[in-house]
């Protein structure tokens, strides 16, 4: 790095440790697995995106960009960065998908990663500014901030293979490491802090597999075990969560130990709960807590030969395209496209590369981003500790529309039971029949099924609304006019229309109450879930003759056992 910084930036700046204790082949096992978790989030879109924000869809992005529009004015483009202002049409959100699609088999397959990871970012980043009440989780604001931070940890160049000629900055490997950190300390803090006593007594996971927002079969048979086994679950969370989590800071021999103990911990939340892509996400960036020396004797014992190339080969490969285990030559020289494409990457190049000021603006530019993300979090983090402690309002607010700088606590508050919201129709205002889901439990005999890491937005959004109150939900209401309109797009979100001549007259919300059944029960019954209905969850509507959409009978209450957080 140019002499032009002081030592303490070119230290963390820099390139990271190197020879076997580098950090090479962490990042590349990292990137690609980030390149695979932004490909199922835009896969998940790509069938959902027109019913949730289209322009005949639940809750279309156009509408609200033109309310932010007339709200905030020029202001509107920080406070909802999204292509989207360039147009929300079918045609755009496609393209949103689409080119979010490419983006990350590109990251995955380390070509032009960090082109690659930009667009990924920005990408998402325009659905999540758009989607309103359909992006309100936490797992997107992780993968926000990872794609920000693996900016300034990605290799440049069109096939950087390694990157044994960037290798990554210590500040940028500390950073992602720093939110591997915030997402289980702060997990553990806030089950404490929320006075919750499901955690305080070890009961949590009694219920956990069964109420949760998408349960799967194994998650079904795994509630049948006994409670030793549940309380021991709920005291490994807690203990990964606050004490685990801090060997991240000590010597290597911790950061392994620590690593073989999360590591199946988040292989059993996978396996037993449709938790979308969250856990995969946290699981690929545990792999950051190992070193090269430590790959490489796996790869020793695994019988797979791995030699360091000269920075002269790796040049040489940058150029080929040759395939980043250096045995097998994927040779894209020649193609038009390909060609192109390196001779992009090397005007990049050659301009960072001769150009002292463009490289002294993108250390420092490196150096307030992650300084600043570094702030807003730890402020965030110590106010979970200190809420009486000045907040440092304007870097967190500036920074909150992007959602690059978070805080997190997952299962801070337990839900006591399990409640679905079915829609119905009828015709004659007699024989009412049920729209049937994708993926939301629904049939007693049908056995919960494993969808992650895709994420049925609409089906999560339907739980989190059983929780509450329908005033609280408009979106559920607002299904309900759709469905009386036979709208395609919204239809799309279920399984099939069940009225696919002519529409209902009318469209009502009901509410049930579900349990696990037993072993005995399933295979007495053959049933998976028993339920019983617990009567009107929203208004129910009724088209007139002439297309007026009136409500025709309000529910009394609904039940609200507390929401969790998303």
């Amino acid at each position: 790095m140019e002499a032009g910084h002081p030592t303490i930036v070119r230290w963390l700046l820099g390139p990271g440790p190197g020879g076997d204790r580098g950090y090479l082949w962490a990042r590349w096992i990292f990137l690609r697995a980030l390149g695979l978790i932004f490909l199922s989030a835009f896969y998940s879109l790509l069938f959902q995106i027109r019913g949730l924000i289209g322009p005949d869809g639940i809750l279309p992005a156009g509408q609200y960009l033109s309310l932010v529009e007339r709200q905030l004015g020029a202001e509107r483009f920080w406070f909802a960065p999204t292509l989207l202002w360039l147009g929300s049409g079918p045609v755009a959100l496609k393209l949103v998908c689409w080119t979010g699609l490419l983006a990350s088999v590109l990251l995955a397959l380390n070509v032009w990663p960090r082109a690659a990871l930009a667009v990924c970012t920005v990408n998402f980043l325009s659905f999540v500014s758009a989607a309103q009440e359909f992006s309100s989780y936490q797992s997107d604001g992780m993968l926000l901030e990872a794609g920000f931070l693996s900016l300034f940890f990605t290799p440049p160049g069109l096939r950087p293979r390694l990157g044994e000629q960037h290798p990554p900055s210590r500040a940028s490997l500390f950073m992602l490491r720093w939110l591997w950190f915030r997402i289980y300390f702060e997990s553990g803090v806030v089950k404490l802090a929320s006075g919750e006593p499901q955690w305080r007594h070890l009961t949590a996971m009694d219920h956990y597999y069964e109420n949760g927002p998408l349960p799967n079969w194994i998650g079904w048979y795994a509630q049948q075990l006994p409670h030793w086994f549940q309380a021991g679950a709920a005291l490994f969370t807690l203990v990964a969560e606050l004490g685990l989590a801090w060997m991240l800071f000590l010597p290597r021999r911790f950061r392994i130990i620590c690593f073989a103990l999360v590591t199946p911990f988040q292989i059993g939340i996978i396996l037993s709960a449709n938790l979308t892509f969250l856990n995969y996400f946290v699981l690929a960036l545990g792999f950051l807590l190992l070193d090269d020396r430590f790959y490489h004797a796996i790869f020793r014992r695994l019988g797979v030969k791995v030699s360091a190339a000269s920075p002269e080969a790796v040049a040489t490969e940058q150029l080929e395209g040759v395939a980043p285990l250096g045995g097998t030559a994927a040779k894209i020289g020649g193609q038009p496209i390909a060609r192109a494409l390196r001779g992009i990457a090397r005007t990049f190049e050659g301009f960072r590369r001769f150009s002292p000021l463009a490289r002294r603006l993108s250390t420092t530019l490196t150096g307030i981003c992650l300084g600043w993300v570094f702030y807003v979090t730890t402020a965030l983090l110590l106010f979970l500790f200190f809420p009486r402690l000045p907040i440092p309002t304007a870097p967190i607010e500036a920074l909150e529309p992007f959602r690059f700088a978070n805080q997190y606590g997952l299962f801070a508050v337990m839900t006591r039971a399990r409640y679905e919201i079915e829609f119905q129709g009828t015709r004659d205002g007699e024989n009412w029949v049920p729209y049937p889901f994708r993926y939301k439990p629904q049939d007693p005999r049908q056995p919960p099924r494993i969808h992650a890491p895709y994420q049925p937005r609409f089906d999560w959004n339907l739980w989190f609304a059983s929780l509450g109150q329908w005033r609280d939900y408009p979106f559920v209401v607002k299904t309900e006019a759709l469905l009386l309109q036979n709208r395609a797009s919204v239809l799309s979100l279920f399984a099939r229309n069940p009225f696919a001549g002519e529409p209902p007259r009318q469209v009502r919300a009901v509410l049930w109450q579900y349990w696990f059944t037993d072993l005995a029960t399933k295979r007495r019954e053959g049933i998976w879930w028993r339920r019983e209905l617990r009567g009107l969850y929203a208004p129910t509507l009724e088209r007139e003759p002439d297309g007026k959409i009136v409500a025709v009978e309000y529910p009394e209450t609904s039940p609200a056992p507390g929401q969790p957080e998303r």
